[in-house]
């Protein structure tokens, strides 16, 4: 089984893109790459993930929207479930200018055959597709009391900051069911935090759509068992790891 992390750009930047495949009970990473355009990321899918193969794809941004203003449901529960780590997200709908992008690119993956999952029979091969949202999954995956925020700030403050979560990757990730293993095996794996900001943001990207394909693969693994839903195919939802201290 494959698992494909998409950490969308909802305007025109780039997008971080993972991929990992589930091979003897362990998740081997196979490609981290980062693309701009719709097409490019399509074409990155496509060549990771052929016909008719079973993958899941997660991405983090709001890919079904049916309101046309205000929040969707899984936006106000992330922030009542997880607004006291700092892991709200955004609010979406069909008014702000992200909104065609995104809802756009859930179709085209659906026009490949990514059926939404808000509801999976766990290891069940098949064509998938879900929302996901990095910050609560990184606060519930690794026991954290707040997010980590390498998002804003000054620049090294966010380098420390992505410093602990690449260390975390590194660390906690392998330890975990499934356990993320043999990074070191990809060449195209980051070897160290840099110093710039655009190559900061880059490895940002890059990190973030890898915590997106390891909650894909965590999501197919274990359904419901260790995983929350937040909403349903008809309000919109998000996928992330349960709290895992219980």
């Amino acid at each position: 089984m494959k698992f494909l992390g998409i950490d969308l750009g909802w305007k025109s930047q780039p997008s971080g893109l993972c991929y990992l495949e589930l091979i003897d009970n362990q998740l081997e990473i196979r490609d981290l790459d980062r693309q701009e355009a719709i097409a490019d990321i399509l074409t990155w899918i496509d060549s990771c993930v052929q016909p008719q193969e079973p993958a899941l794809i997660a991405v983090d941004a709001p890919t079904l929207i049916p309101n046309a203003t205000g929040s969707r449901l899984p936006d106000k529960l992330s922030h009542k479930y997880f607004g006291k780590y700092h892991a709200g997200c955004y609010p979406a709908n069909l008014g702000l200018a992200f909104a065609e992008r995104t809802v756009n690119f859930g179709l085209e993956l659906e026009s490949r055959g990514f059926i939404h999952a808000p509801t999976i029979e766990p290891q069940k091969p098949g064509r998938y597709q879900i929302e996901v949202f990095p910050h609560p999954a990184i606060v519930n995956l690794f026991n954290l009391e707040r997010i980590l925020k390498y998002k804003k700030g000054r620049l090294s403050d966010r380098r420390l900051e992505l410093t602990k979560l690449y260390n975390h990757i590194l660390n906690i990730l392998p330890t975990l069911q499934p356990p993320l293993h043999s990074l070191r095996l990809c060449g195209s794996f980051i070897s160290e935090i840099p110093h710039t900001g655009a190559a900061l943001k880059a490895v940002e990207d890059q990190l973030d759509s890898l915590i997106c394909a390891y909650v894909a693969a965590h999501w197919w693994y274990w359904g419901e068992q260790r995983n929350l839903v937040l909403g349903d195919r008809t309000t919109g939802y998000i996928v992330t790891p349960k709290n895992l201290r219980f």
